[in-house]
Order: structure tokens, then sequence, then C-alpha cells
């Protein structure tokens, strides 16, 4: 056989082309084009809804646009994976994720189905609809290149203990987003809870196969970092996260999360009028 060289234009191309062809059916730290190409998408729907499908890898991050109504799920697959995850509203990335107030309007810092991801405008950016996990975290946001140095040697995005802070910086900066931007993330699939004395607990993974599924209600810009938990004793672990989307319907007033709670409702009510005033919805 004869070997392929790179020192022409012809053969760098045909070496490229040959690497694709490999990485068929094994390259999964990627997304896959087209999405509806997904080789195990969820049952409930059908494989031509899906819009973005890939697996991050441990110490990688993922970013993604979708359509009012999408649903995303994040599935931890081997139980050591952790979400760090941010959402902007796509029109207008000023308006983001506010985690303060999504605790303190809902009067809730354990996040899980029936809760919401609310802006500083008091507006609804995603509603959680599904979670099999209950390993949440909106406390403790994400860990740090100074944190990561100290604690593991290599706190850099490209070392091998990346830090959460770092791997968002390289995802905003694909939407045109600064350092500047990345306000207290929330985390998914690695748990803490408050003891009676007021101490953290970290509770560690649910297991294998947890999954949350958000649906987005409006036009969103999400981020995710996944990387160690910032409170995670153990020496860096980080395990595969599997980031999937297929197109759906936003809440409505007949859904009965849109009534749940008097502080939802009005976060639903001010988010329609919003999207009511720029032709959105």
């Amino acid at each position: 056989m004869t070997a392929i060289t790179t020192g022409t234009t012809a053969g760098a191309r045909e070496h490229a082309r040959a690497q694709e062809a490999a990485a068929v059916g094994t390259v999964a730290t990627m997304p896959t084009r087209p999405a509806n190409s997904w080789p195990s998408p969820p049952t409930e729907i059908d494989a031509q809804a899906l819009v973005h499908a890939e697996v991050v890898a441990g110490g990688g991050y993922a970013h993604l646009v979708v359509a009012r109504g999408t649903h995303i799920r994040l599935t931890d697959l081997q139980g050591d994976a952790c979400a760090h995850l941010l959402a902007y509203r796509l029109d207008r990335p000023w308006e983001r994720l506010n985690v303060a107030d999504t605790v303190k309007v809902q009067w809730q810092v354990y996040l899980t189905a029936g809760h919401l991801l609310l802006s500083d405008q008091g507006r609804v950016l995603a509603s959680i609809v599904g979670d099999s996990s209950a390993h949440q975290d909106a406390l403790y946001g994400t860990t740090t290149r100074a944190r990561n140095d100290e604690r593991y040697g290599d706190g850099s995005a490209q070392g091998p203990t990346p830090a959460g802070r770092e791997l968002l910086a390289l995802a905003a900066a694909k939407h045109d987003l600064s350092r500047r931007d990345l306000p207290p993330s929330i985390s998914f699939f690695q748990g803490v809870r408050i003891d009676d004395e007021g101490h953290p607990v970290f509770e560690g993974s649910a297991g294998p196969g947890a999954a949350v599924t958000l649906r987005a209600e409006v036009p969103l810009l999400l981020l995710v970092a996944n990387t160690a938990h910032p409170l995670d004793p153990r020496e860096f672990v980080s395990t595969p996260l599997e980031v999937l989307a297929w197109r759906g319907e936003p809440t409505t007033p007949a859904d009965p999360l849109w009534n749940a709670t008097p502080e939802g409702r009005r976060a639903f009510v001010n988010t329609r009028e919003d999207l009511t005033a720029r032709g959105i919805a």
C-alpha cells in the first residue's frame, strides 16, 4: 500500500479525508453532524427532531445555540461528569442566568424538575422539566485557574486538570463574549447539601445514566464546562457528558408548571410580555 504523504496539497487532502473516514463511529467527543444521525436518540422523540448531539469529554466544554422551546438533555454517562452551566438570551446576551435570583425568587436552593432558571430581569431563561439525578449545586459555582493550579498543579484549559472558568471562557469566546461575561454558574450531577450547622456537604454523583432535561423558554446560548466540582475532595476526576437537544414547544399557560407557584407565574408572564413586544411570541 502506498503511504499517504502530506507534502503536497493533494496528499494533505487525502490524509485528512482518510482520518475522517477512520473516525466514523469511533469519535464521540465532538458534535455529530447532522444531529439526527445520532445512534441512540431518546426513545420519546423522533430522531429527526434532534438539533444537537455530542459527548463532551471529561475536562472539555460545549456551546450551543437553541431556539425557544428546544429541550436540552444532559446525561452523566459514567457517573463522574459535572456540568457547569451558563445560559444567555441569544438576542441580548447581557441578559443571562442569575443564580442568586434563581434561588431567591423561588425560595429554593436545591433545584430540580419544576424549577426555573431565571435572569436578573425576572424572566425565565429555561425550565427544568426532568431530573433523575437530584445532585445539583447552585451555591459554589465552578473552579478557577488559581485554585486548580494550587490544588492539582495545573488549572489551564489545555492541561490535565482544567478549571471550569477557563473552559467557560473558551466557550464564551466562540460567541464574542469575554471573561467579564461569565457570571456564577449552576452545576449538575455533583450534589452539595448544607447541614444543620450551615456547612456544605459534598454528596458526589447520583451514578451513571443520571440525566437532567431543560426546556428553553427564550432563544438561548448555552455554555457548558464538564470538569470537577470545586468541593470534590478526590483527586481530579471528570468523565464524559452527553448533550442532546431536540425541537419542542415552550411552556404555555395550559402547562401546570406555568401556575405552579406565584413567583413562577410572574416570571412566565414577564417573559411572555417581553417576547411578544419583540415579535418572538
